[in-house]
């Protein structure tokens, strides 16, 4: 089985900085495209960044500038790094991946099972 583990979540302070991690873990062949969502209370999720395996990332135009997305293929890793945060950002995280197992063909989409980020003073 494949698991992903997202942490680094918390409380920070409107213009302050969080940086999240979704480590993979499991019988894993190779990972393609990792990325991150968010869903704030009453709303859908909506994507937040992405990174291929190899390539450039991609950005809601809403973190454009302050959030950076980062990959250690090697650690089957994937990072948020938040900076500027503003009161809008508050939500679960989720990260998700796309996932090559042993034994299999195709690769499987997993989803992290999320963390609260809270930006408030």
């Amino acid at each position: 089985q494949v698991q992903l583990v997202e942490s680094g979540g918390g409380l920070v302070q409107p213009g302050g900085s969080l940086r999240l991690s979704c480590a993979a873990s499991g019988s894993i062949f190779r990972i393609g495209d990792m990325g991150w969502y968010r869903q704030a209370p009453g709303k859908e999720r909506e994507l937040v960044a992405t990174i291929p395996r190899r390539g450039s990332t991609s950005y809601a135009d809403s973190v454009k500038g302050r959030f950076t997305i980062s990959r250690d293929n090697a650690k089957n890793t994937v990072y948020l790094q938040m900076n500027s945060l503003r009161p809008e950002d508050t939500a679960v995280y989720y990260c998700n991946a796309d996932i090559l197992q042993y034994g299999l063909d195709q690769p499987v989409h997993y989803w992290g099972q999320g963390t609260q980020v809270t930006v408030s003073s």
